[in-house]
């Protein structure tokens, strides 16, 4: 098994890191493989809405990560997306890397788990868990929880590491997705397989 770790935060190293190798390190001691994509520090481009990868399953802009981890997710058992706060909300470039990342490609995500995590100072931590698990509830993707919300508090790394419940957190997260991704192999193999989905009802509310 394997589940992909995306860090949104520009700062290779910092708190959002902290709290992702948290979690990589309880899917290792599990068995389970996990891989971190950093999106670094350059500029990425929102979702224009043009619509061209509902032909191609690939976004028209090609020079940051989203086409890769588009693939990588499609291989992937589970997704673990990892922001920073900023203004009570996840990095605008996290944003707009999500929006491309699930813009009209979904159909290959939907019943894998999911969980968001983020990393603030101190406040802003529940408005930012909130906005990063609509991308997995609009798709089907099953949204594992945690002991507590998704959160790690500090301004350093070395504070992170001093927010033990925080830790733990991220520690019952990779536990808890483990147990899940388990529990859907185990019945890929009975023959249970995902739902087949109703052909899509679209209602405008203006006519």
């Amino acid at each position: 098994m394997k589940v992909l770790l995306i860090n949104g935060s520009p700062r290779p190293k910092g708190c959002t890191y902290t709290a992702l190798t948290e979690i990589a390190g309880r899917f290792s001691e599990l068995g389970v493989e996990s891989e971190l994509i950093q999106t670094g520090k350059k500029a990425i481009q929102d979702c224009i809405d043009c619509r061209k990868c509902a032909k191609t399953g690939k976004c028209i802009f090609n020079d940051d990560p989203v086409n890769e981890t588009v693939e990588k997710l499609k291989q992937a058992d589970g997704l673990i997306i990892g922001a920073p706060v900023y203004y009570a909300g996840p990095s605008a470039r996290l944003c707009a890397f999500m929006d491309r990342l699930f813009f009209m490609k979904t159909k290959d995500f939907a019943g894998k788990p999911a969980a968001a995590i983020v990393s603030c100072r101190r406040g802003g931590a529940s408005a930012s868990f909130d906005r990063l698990n609509k991308y997995f509830t609009i798709c089907g993707m099953p949204v594992v929880s945690s002991q507590y919300w998704n959160s790690v508090h500090g301004n350093t790394p070395e504070e992170v590491r001093q927010d033990l419940e925080g830790l733990q957190t991220m520690r019952t997260l990779a536990s808890n997705m483990t147990w899940l991704m388990q529990c859907i192999e185990a019945g890929r193999r009975a023959g249970i397989t995902y739902p087949e989905p109703e052909p899509w009802i679209a209602t405008n509310f203006i006519r």
